[in-house]
């Protein structure tokens, strides 16, 4: 059994860490937000008085955070998590977060003697509820050699992308495609119903040719064609739009850093600021699709 700290419980991490427990694990939990620990104390997650007093005994930390400032104020300087922890403790970071502020993780753990991954996950709320998440690794092979174990408790896909920061860049990229394939599935379900098709009669011709893609046959933003969308939910969110748009906004700083084109993700990331601006941020992401009709039949 390993003893393991979980920071940051909400809709990703109070599932993630009820599956570690599933597995015979011991999780040692904190969060900012009472209603976070309820959830995970419900899971049977033990609750720590802080994060530095939940780090302190363990093997190996997660930490689940909002954002890169969020990531690196909390783990470095003398009250952070590297000081707290035990020399050696293994750090994975499953937070989606930029790329230079991962960086600067894995460097801050390395020099307090600590092993560290950056460790994103895909697959919403209900792969995490599943345990069915798809991590992407960046760290050296060593660092990931060790935290492969606990990673596939959560997951059904580990994939170790490359060195530091390689986890956050796959990350960012996915979310990019994810983004602008749903805005083109939602626009062409759109279009479909000007021209009189029906729902099924679209989903069963583009999912079986080439307009084949996950936003289209597992997340289909329209109720009926698969069932299990948030689309048949009142688009209650598995990933929220405020989410997507967060990514998408990593996207386009990390294609500015980069000196990448990326008009799509450009279009895309100005698409989701509009429609999240009009009170959408809590919907499910794939719920664009209302938004665009609306913008459709004011033309």
């Amino acid at each position: 059994m390993t003893t393991i700290a979980f920071i940051g419980l909400g809709n990703m991490g109070g599932p993630m860490a009820g599956n570690l427990i599933k597995a015979g694990h011991s999780v040692l939990g904190f969060d900012l937000a009472p209603a976070a620990l309820e959830g995970a104390k419900a899971r049977g997650v033990a609750l720590a008085d802080s994060a530095t007093a939940a780090v302190a005994a363990a093997d190996v930390v997660v930490t689940m955070l909002p954002s890169g400032k969020h990531v690196v104020a909390a783990t470095t300087g003398a009250d952070g998590l590297f000081a707290a922890a035990r020399t050696g403790t293994l750090f994975i970071d499953s937070s989606t977060i930029d790329v230079a502020s991962a960086r600067a993780f894995h460097e801050a753990a390395k020099a307090a003697g600590h092993a560290s991954v950056d460790a994103p996950v895909s697959g919403g709320v209900g792969g995490a509820e599943a345990g069915t998440l798809t991590f992407m690794v960046g760290g050296t092979d060593a660092a990931f050699g060790a935290a492969k174990s606990l990673l596939e408790l959560m997951g059904k896909k580990i994939v170790h992308c490359g060195g530091v920061g390689a986890g956050q860049a796959a990350k960012i990229c996915n979310n990019m495609i994810l983004g602008i394939s749903m805005i083109a599935v939602s626009e062409a379900f759109v279009l479909g119903e000007k021209l009189g098709l029906s729902h099924q009669a679209l989903y069963d011709v583009a999912s079986t040719s080439s307009g084949q893609c996950w936003s289209l046959t597992t997340y289909c933003p329209v109720p009926g064609p698969v069932p299990t969308s948030p689309a048949n939910r009142d688009y209650v969110p598995g990933f929220a739009a405020a989410l997507m748009l967060k990514d998408l906004k990593l996207s386009q700083d990390a294609a500015e850093t980069s000196g990448a084109a990326t008009a799509l993700g450009a279009a895309a990331t100005a698409l989701y600021t509009a429609f999240a601006a009009e009170g959408n941020e809590g919907k499910d992401f794939s719920g664009i699709v209302e938004w665009i009709r609306t913008r459709a039949d004011e033309t």
